[in-house]
């Protein structure tokens, strides 16, 4: 497999919306599994299709990070079907590198997507995960987190959010020092 370059901030190709999927061939597994060793190289939660120049509906995303292990998860034409609560804490992009900005996601999401091989299925997840399925589906429709944002956060300001949470602060202490 290979490793793709990631577009980053600034590329036309992030603000424009992705076209589904409808080929379930060899292609579409060649850019997965080179999605998923980008990723990995990048040492990246989610990757989406147009973060390595291609303008499809197709993301995979590393639902073992919380667990220091490895697994991915694809999905094509995904879409959220469902989603609950709310979380606001740190997020970050593969294509704005070294920023990141305090965003309010839902704190549960579920996702209807097809699999490489066209069958649909459902998955659901909550915390970082659900965070990461809006994250990437947003970048299938040509948008990016920095529109949520009111200004990045600083390294110290970071540092000081997750010393925060090992202390074992609450997210709303952390989010209301900062």
């Amino acid at each position: 497999m290979g490793i793709r370059k990631i577009v980053v901030q600034g590329d036309p190709l992030l603000n424009k919306k992705c076209r589904p999927v409808t080929d379930f061939n060899k292609r579409l597994h060649n850019l997965l599994d080179d999605m998923k060793d980008t990723l990995a190289q990048a040492n990246g939660v989610g990757l989406a299709a147009p973060q390595v120049g291609i303008l499809r509906r197709a993301v995979v995303i590393n639902v073992g990070v919380s667990d220091e292990e490895d697994e991915y998860l694809e999905l094509v034409n995904p879409e959220i079907v469902e989603a609950s609560g709310e979380q606001t804490g740190p997020e970050g992009c593969l294509s704005v590198p070294g920023k990141f900005g305090m965003v309010t996601r839902p704190d549960h999401v579920k996702v209807r997507a097809q699999d490489r091989d066209g069958n649909w299925f459902e998955a659901e997840d909550e915390g970082l995960i659900a965070r990461c399925f809006c994250h990437e589906i947003e970048h299938l429709d040509g948008h990016l987190y920095v529109e949520h944002i009111d200004r990045f956060l600083t390294d110290e300001e970071l540092d000081a959010y997750y010393a925060g949470l090992e202390e074992g602060q609450s997210l709303r202490d952390a989010e209301e020092e900062n």
